[in-house]
């Protein structure tokens, strides 16, 4: 699995850091990025999942393989 964040869509609520800091960082502004080029280790996948649904801008995408 892998994910990216859209930066013209997020907006810094940094929920995705709150539930899942291994695969996010944030900057001094709460807009999310990716760690590791976006790549989800199984053991995360439901992290990244729970991330992706509860973004309210809807700015966390999976990527296709």
């Amino acid at each position: 699995m892998r994910i990216r964040v859209d930066p013209d869509k997020c907006t810094g609520h940094a929920r995705c850091y709150g539930l899942a800091p291994e695969l996010f960082d944030v900057d001094d502004y709460g807009l999310s990025s990716v760690v590791g080029g976006g790549a989800v280790p199984v053991e995360l996948e439901d992290k990244a999942r729970l991330a992706i649904a509860n973004c309210p801008e809807y700015a966390i995408e999976e990527l296709p393989d």
